[in-house]
């Protein structure tokens, strides 16, 4: 029997390893934009088309690569972070594995300019599915040039399961915020089709944050800087008002990698316990310097996994981190006592004599005068106005005895019940009970009329302005209007939506609406049903719109918060 057993080619061992790295147009940013910042880049230009499924060019100003550098940097495991399995325990870059080039260029076509400062010439080399087409010098820019095409254009299953544009585009802006956020020293800039997304020049970190999520989240930071011998959490949390159902922004990030960590999610969530509804979400984003020895990268494919040795003893430092922080800016609400009319009582002074407190008061004030008499305040006088109590019940004799009480006058009953018929016919229809729409009439009511007061039954009840209280057949229905009117909007805008039957009422004055890059892609994605609603929108650029119409019948609503 022969052997069956044999090697796989490298075309189609790398097309599997690309499976478990190059997922979507925006593993292959993530990976090149990575490259880019261990090669020390200070400026990195991405150029999407198509959401990436076309080309995707990423440009950076960092040390380039020689000539053969640049032909050994696409194959597999070929690396220039590690030399010898220890130095894993050490990382401070991003990549290490050396699998990002070879999977990406195992299912694209790739092309590479490439120069490193100390040489007058470059690199050009251009590969697809995994083979070298051609190499070349070239004169190009400090830095390298890498241009992806028609990715996976030897893997039709793979393509046909991208998403739309929309989508794609949508992973992207993730991935590219995710790297921004944790490298605010590095210019970052993402075009797509041309369009300007983000233009985020080198900042301090507060200010990236608010470059990438807007300025009206500066006002809700609040500050986190902790420094322990095990690890140093530093960053920001939002205030306990700015929780909301979905949406938040969460972000945990470890020697300057993205992470995913329920674990460490569930310590910042315990410090908003009781200062946040149940179910809702606050933003947050934290920052761990930790011995690299101390955790682990290499478990996950993505590296969004990370293995820490003392996770419970890190889970109390992150916890307790966020409490200070809500503490010390006063961000828990405190109680407010009435303290109006209290003695104000002077901080303790040991060089000064304890004196009793100065009492001032009117010696002359006669609260039983009835005679204008001085005043508490010393200035001015006061007259008791005269009354008139003779006429006070005047009319009310007669009101009264048409509203003689049950109790005051005997029940005489009349009623000849000896010509009565012998049955009653059950059979015969009966009026319905009528709940009556009034109110309880106050009893006083019959003082400045002829009628006799009479209460009638109410329909319904509302407490504090925000519940209905009504009865139904089974018992009593308890209604929350808000959200009663949120459904009776929700059902109205669908119904336009499926018929396309929206009426949009135009504003006098336009109000402008800013969104983030991720949050403006969304709304492009859906612009077509925010019309069909009634809305009106204008793109400005740069994430701005203008709100030219709304639906008609939200009169008085935040039109910029609605589209929000």
């Amino acid at each position: 029997m022969s052997d069956i057993i044999h090697l796989l080619p490298d075309s189609v061992a790398n097309q599997i390893a690309a499976g478990e790295v190059i997922q979507r147009p925006a593993s292959v940013i993530k990976e090149l934009v990575e490259n880019a910042i261990d090669a020390e880049a200070q400026e990195i230009h991405v150029l999407v088309t198509d959401a990436g499924k076309t080309c995707i060019q990423v440009i950076d100003d960092g040390k380039g690569m020689s000539e053969t550098d640049a032909r050994l940097a696409f194959e597999r495991h070929a690396t220039s972070k590690i030399r010898q399995a220890t130095d894993l325990f050490a990382l401070r870059t991003m990549g290490f594995r050396g699998e990002a080039l070879a999977s990406v260029a195992a299912v694209a076509e790739v092309e590479l300019k490439t120069r490193m400062a100390n040489e007058e010439l470059g690199t050009r080399i251009v590969i697809a599915g995994s083979k070298v087409e051609s190499q070349e010098a070239v004169s190009c820019p400090k830095g390298s040039n890498f241009s992806i095409k028609n990715l996976f254009f030897n893997i039709p299953a793979r393509r046909k399961f991208l998403k739309a544009n929309s989508t794609e585009l949508s992973n992207i802006l993730t991935e590219f915020e995710r790297i921004a956020l944790v490298h605010p020293e590095v210019a970052f800039y993402l075009y797509s089709n041309d369009t300007e997304l983000f233009n985020l020049p080198a900042m301090p970190l507060r200010q990236r944050i608010l470059a990438v999520f807007g300025k009206k989240l500066n006002q809700h930071l609040l500050s986190v800087d902790v420094d322990t011998t095990m690890v140093k959490v530093s960053g920001f949390v939002a205030k306990p008002e700015t929780a909301r159902k979905k949406g938040a922004h969460q972000y945990f990030f470890v020697n300057g990698r993205y992470m995913r960590h329920p674990y460490f999610h569930k310590a910042v969530m315990d410090a908003y316990e009781q200062l946040i509804p149940a179910g809702e979400q606050i933003s947050y984003f934290i920052y761990f310097d930790v011995d690299p020895a101390n955790i682990d990268v290499n478990i996950h494919p993505t590296k969004t996994e990370i293995k820490f040795e003392n996770e419970q003893a890190i889970w109390q430092i992150v916890s307790a981190a966020v409490k200070e922080s809500l503490g010390k800016f006063n961000a828990v609400p405190s109680i407010d006592f009435d303290t109006e009319g209290m003695p104000d009582i002077p901080a303790f002074d040991q060089t000064r004599p304890i004196e009793p407190p100065k009492v001032h008061y009117n010696s002359d004030f006669n609260p039983f005068k009835t005679s204008s008499a001085s005043s508490y305040s010393g200035g001015g006088s006061y007259s008791r106005p005269k009354v008139d109590w003779e006429g006070l019940y005047d009319g009310l004799e007669k009101a009264s005895k048409m509203n003689t009480p049950m109790e005051e006058e005997p029940f005489v009953d009349e009623t000849d019940w000896t010509s009565a018929p012998a049955s009653v016919d059950m059979s015969e229809e009966r009026t319905p009970y009528v709940q009556e729409t009034e109110t309880v009439s106050s009893p006083s009511a019959s003082l400045y009329t002829n009628e006799p007061a009479v209460e009638k039954g109410a329909q319904h009840f509302q407490f504090k302005g925000r519940f209905i209280l009504t009865s139904v057949k089974s018992g009593l229905m308890l209604i929350d209007q808000h959200r009663a009117h949120i459904r009776v909007l929700f059902e109205r805008y669908m119904n336009q939506i499926r018929q396309k039957q929206g009426v949009s009422q135009g504003v006098l004055f336009p109000e402008i609406v800013q969104l983030p890059a991720s949050e403006a892609a969304v709304l492009e994605s859906i612009m077509e049903d925010f019309s069909a609603v009634g809305f009106e929108l204008t793109p400005l650029g740069g994430g701005s719109y203008a709100i030219n119409g709304i639906p008609s019948g939200i009169e008085g609503l935040n039109p910029v918060e609605l589209v929000r």
